[in-house]
């Protein structure tokens, strides 16, 4: 690696996942010397978005794999009834309205896409999916970095950013052991949130967050946001909220990914380690309430939960990376999840007397629902009665956390005493000013590409 802090940076961007990837590319492109500054080793660069697989796009009409229209009145919709409200209505619509030509911009940048998956994840109208997955843009991205000229350094923790009188002058950053002082004119950031830092998440949660997994990547601990705020950049979000599903209970302390996440819970009932339903698993389709369950099952004792579904089920939704647990009677399934199997039978015999006739319809709400039961379940409601019985266990899985940095229209970070000159935000690190709480599928990806984009045109503008 040669010494980059010999050279005075047009554009340095602290973070190389898709956020930090699109502003390099676009300072880049816009005549700028740029230099990519990635915590992880190289295998694991990109932080959270080796892990996505698709982008959720505005567009009128058909556009790439993307069919029929989704225009950004539905889409903004859809955000409101996640977020519950809890939005900045500019930058949201910002956001949508500049989803339909980022799909261009990215394929002209070497993403490819791929028609949608089947089964519960069929977005065919509303998500254009990675071919390759997020790995693949991840690396298409840094192959156009290259060819621009932009350096990327791995295994560069950057420890402290240097601000005066409202304006970035250079960073301190350790680089294999050593630690650096590297001058820029411009910065981006796009270093993700704390959920690699079990500790903060304890002070933000209690104690029950150092039961929660973290699907995301180990590598975005906070440090530069926590830094940002100790020099008075200005907050936003809530530190307890984040974007938290419910994964396989098997899957690693972090890293587990997307392939950890389950999708049998809308054709299940869930119930906690004391074999008790809380909550209603059939409200809306999957990729509309996926997110909220992870707070549901962090909120249970011992962070736990436990989705139980019979065979007629066991081939509607995308299997997990890890095998269900098996029975052939519910009281055996209980045992064998270690939960009492007296209690679990009779909440699932419960359960099934609840359920009333109808038409099954399993892609789209169909109306299903039990009666005389708390809580109900309104869509998908069918008799848990044909074994073998499947049980799998649930925790929660941190993706990224919502606490960030307050910016403008163009991207710019709030500071102590208005917004900083030169200082930009884009990605998991702002992006609690749209995702005031829940999450809507592929929307992450949106908000890095839209802020990316303009964190790197404006910060180019502003060197130029």
């Amino acid at each position: 690696m040669r010494d980059v802090s010999k050279t005075i940076w047009d554009v340095i961007v602290v973070g190389g996942g898709n956020a930090g990837l699109c502003a390099a590319i676009e300072a880049a492109e816009a005549g700028a010397k740029v230099l990519i500054l990635e915590v992880a080793p190289k295998p694991y660069r990109g932080g959270n978005s080796r892990h996505t697989r698709n982008f959720r796009c505005m567009h009128q009409g058909p556009l790439s794999v993307l069919t029929g229209d989704y225009d950004p009145d539905e889409y903004y919709d859809d955000l409101l009834r996640v977020t519950g409200g809890k939005t900045d209505e500019t930058l949201a619509r910002l956001a949508i309205n500049t989803s339909e030509s980022c799909l261009p911009w990215m394929e002209a940048h070497g993403v490819r896409f791929q028609p949608s998956l089947s089964g519960t994840l069929s977005l065919s109208r509303t998500n254009a999916f990675f071919l390759g997955g997020g790995k693949a843009l991840v690396n298409a991205y840094y192959n156009t970095c290259a060819d621009l000229g932009v350096e990327a350094v791995y295994e560069a923790e950057v420890t402290h950013i240097s601000l005066e009188d409202g304006a970035f002058t250079g960073l301190e950053a350790i680089i294999n052991g050593e630690t650096y002082d590297i001058e820029g004119r411009a910065l981006v950031l796009a270093s993700g949130g704390f959920q690699g830092d079990l500790d903060w998440l304890a002070d933000a949660w209690g104690p029950a967050a150092r039961n929660f997994l973290i699907r995301g990547t180990p590598y975005n601990r906070g440090v530069v946001l926590r830094d940002m705020l100790d020099q008075g950049a200005v907050s936003v979000g809530d530190p307890t909220q984040c974007h938290a599903v419910a994964i396989d209970g098997r899957a690693p302390k972090f890293d587990g990914g997307i392939v950890t996440r389950l999708d049998c819970v809308p054709f299940s009932v869930v119930v906690n380690k004391d074999g008790e339903r809380f909550y209603d698993e059939g409200e809306d389709v999957w990729p509309k309430r996926y997110a909220i369950w992870g707070r549901l099952v962090a909120a249970q004792p011992d962070q736990v939960a436990y989705s139980i579904i019979d065979a007629k089920s066991a081939e509607l939704f995308m299997p997990s990376v890890f095998p269900p647990e098996t029975a052939d009677t519910i009281e055996g399934l209980g045992q064998k999840l270690g939960i009492s199997g007296t209690k679990l039978r009779e909440t699932v015999e419960a359960f099934s007397a609840a359920c009333a006739d109808g038409d099954f319809t399993p892609t789209e709400l169909d109306g299903l629902a039990t009666n005389g039961i708390t809580p109900a379940k309104t869509n998908w409601a069918r008799p848990i009665t044909e074994p073998p019985f499947y049980g799998y266990s649930l925790r929660p899985g941190v993706t990224f956390t919502y606490l960030g940095l307050k910016v403008d229209q163009t991207a710019r970070v709030a500071g102590p005493d208005g917004d900083l000159l030169n200082v930009w935000a884009a990605g998991e690190i702002m992006a609690g000013s749209i995702l005031g709480q829940g999450y809507l599928a592929g929307f992450g990806m949106t908000i890095g590409t839209v802020f990316g984009r303009i964190a790197g045109q404006e910060a180019a503008k502003h060197v130029g």
